[in-house]
């Protein structure tokens, strides 16, 4: 967390730079998985989210504070929680349609993310003087402009925090996405007593974010995910070049 700060405000204009950067790539990230929670909701036929604003856009709609500022400093987080009620489901797919709402937001992150890395990929493939070396940036400056470095960043900042934000989602800790899963799918004895715990969710999150060895598990789950993406976009590039 210090490293950030000492990154922004330490180094003049490109710390600046930086942290503008990371913040429209938080409000992008957090806008996207909740929007798409309330749109596959919409699909399945609750329009809750419709109903209350956050079937949109809007990041403001969607920021929670704490969830937010944890996406910001650890690049690993959460927002807002749109509201669903599964009676206005299909009874018969209940289960399946609150698996798939659930499901949606990180699988979003996940998506963009892919996309995110299959764009600095095809920014390395047909540009003049720029490598992609083990997943960092190689170029001579006097060759590469500096808006495609800009977009190069902006685009892996946007894919690592994506990750970041769809791993993390998918912890089954409430109220991340992951326990909406598991409840989803447990007998419902078992789910209202893990329910009765709902209310320290936060805590565990808060002391989990804090743990280096969790934090370590979730940066080698990152990398590798981001790796594999280099990987595949390579492959589908060279089909083309």
């Amino acid at each position: 967390m210090f490293n950030r700060f000492e990154r922004w405000f330490g180094n003049g204009a490109e710390g600046i730079v930086d942290l503008l950067i990371t913040v429209f790539c938080v409000l992008i990230s957090l806008t996207i998985h909740e929007f798409s929670h309330g749109f596959m909701a919409y699909l399945r036929g609750d329009k809750t989210a419709k109903n209350t604003g956050r079937l949109s856009l809007n990041p403001i709609q969607h920021l929670d504070p704490i969830g937010a500022l944890c996406l910001f400093l650890f690049g690993f987080g959460w927002a807002k929680p749109v509201m669903v009620h599964p009676q206005n489901f299909k009874r018969k797919t209940i289960k399946l349609d609150m698996v798939l709402t659930a499901l949606a937001g990180p699988l979003s992150n996940f998506l963009l993310a892919f996309l995110s890395v299959f764009a600095v990929v095809a920014i390395v493939t047909f540009s003049d003087g720029i490598f992609l070396l083990n997943g960092g940036i190689a170029y001579y400056s006097e060759v590469v402009g500096k808006y495609t470095l800009l977009t190069i960043e902006i685009l892996m900042s946007l894919a690592t925090m994506n990750l970041g934000l769809g791993i993390f989602n998918l912890i089954p800790i409430p109220p991340l996405d992951g326990s909406k899963v598991l409840n989803a799918v447990l007998p419902t004895r078992i789910y209202f007593q893990i329910m009765e715990y709902e209310r320290y969710g936060f805590i565990a999150l808060i002391v989990l974010i804090n743990l280096p060895p969790f934090k370590m598990l979730l940066g080698t789950l990152l990398e590798l995910i981001y790796g594999g993406y280099l990987g595949f976009s390579d492959m589908i590039l060279r089909l083309f070049v």
